[in-house]
């Protein structure tokens, strides 16, 4: 009988292992902007920049936060990044972290907009293996002129 099930255990978690340790036949191809806030105002406005060579980082962690997958990317000029995950990291939590900008003047992490969560398995009823970010944005040291008057007539268009 123990004969029985440990070929019957074998027959069933043998291919799943196997499988599991493979990486995907075709990878997710991640994209997303970052971009300078030259307002300060906290998110995108007619005045935001887009941000060649700004390098990026997925990072993905189990439930204890122990790091299990990291890749870098750097940005085009258009200021996107693609970056393929060829792995499917569906019990990890993940994100695209900012790591640096290129532009002395614009090289401040904006908090709350320094990170975006990303759904990196396909277990999850997503078809396309592309997956988009959040923008992510670094601030500008000085404000640019005339961001009084946009942020101003933003706060118009709210009433």
């Amino acid at each position: 009988m123990a004969k029985v099930v440990l070929i019957l255990a074998l027959c069933v978690l043998l291919p799943v292992l196997i499988s599991a340790s493979r990486p995907m036949s075709r990878p997710f191809r991640l994209q997303g902007r970052v971009y300078c806030d030259n307002c300060r105002a906290g998110f995108e406005t007619s005045a935001t920049t887009y941000i060649p060579r700004a390098k990026v980082r997925v990072e993905c962690k189990d439930k204890e936060q122990k790091l299990l997958y990291s890749i870098e990317g750097t940005t085009d000029a258009t200021g996107t990044y693609h970056i393929l995950v060829h792995e499917d990291h569906g019990d990890e939590t993940c994100d695209v972290v900012l790591v640096s900008s290129p532009l002395g003047h614009c090289r401040t992490a904006d908090p709350g907009r320094d990170r975006a969560r990303v759904v990196l398995t396909s277990y999850n009823g997503i078809v396309s293996d592309t997956r988009f970010a959040n923008a992510m944005g670094f601030m500008k040291d000085e404000i640019l002129s005339g961001c009084t008057t946009l942020l101003q007539s933003l706060m118009e268009e709210e009433d």
